[in-house]
């Protein structure tokens, strides 16, 4: 007699189904998906495969695909950077797309500081960073079962003081 009044409770409880919204615009598809933003982001970058699917960069186990791996990305931001803010602290992450032929765009900026809660950097730092993130371009297409595809990617740079201690992809 107890379950049969829980099972009437459970159900009473629960709302009628209704209907997903199904376009692709009104949500993501995961949590962390960059839609194309024309404010923000170049028409002339294209997907290979038009939003229905962008993986992770850990998706096939190969790690960083860019030529000259991490010490050529450390080398471009650490050989550019002016730095200009002595007095930012903290780590700024971009995130980005780069499609199934090495191609990058929809690049994202996340500032935290030395408590990882969110930071509003400089934007002489920010425009800096963003700008030699975008001249990396000898990233190389990421490969799932033998097919090119477009995929996220990301660089957090930590500063102190204004100047990059450090990139981690």
């Amino acid at each position: 007699m107890r379950y049969k009044l829980l099972l009437i409770v459970l159900l009473l409880g629960c709302k009628p189904e209704q209907k997903a919204n199904t376009s692709r615009l009104a949500y993501d598809r995961w949590v962390g998906d960059i839609k194309f933003d024309k404010s923000k982001d170049s028409d002339l970058f294209k997907l290979c495969n038009d939003d229905l699917q962008t993986y992770q960069y850990f998706n096939d186990g190969n790690g960083l695909e860019y030529e000259g791996e991490k010490k050529a990305i450390s080398e471009a931001f650490k050989t550019h950077f002016v730095s200009k803010q002595a007095s930012e602290t903290g780590l700024v992450r971009i995130r980005f797309i780069v499609n199934c032929k090495g191609q990058t765009g929809r690049f994202r900026l996340l500032g935290m500081d030395k408590n990882y809660k969110e930071k509003e950097f400089h934007v002489s730092i920010t425009n800096q960073l963003l700008t030699i993130a975008k001249s990396l371009d000898k990233w190389r297409p990421k490969f799932i079962n033998e097919e090119p595809v477009d995929y996220y990617q990301y660089l957090i740079i930590k500063m102190e003081n204004g100047k990059i201690l450090e990139i981690l992809t």
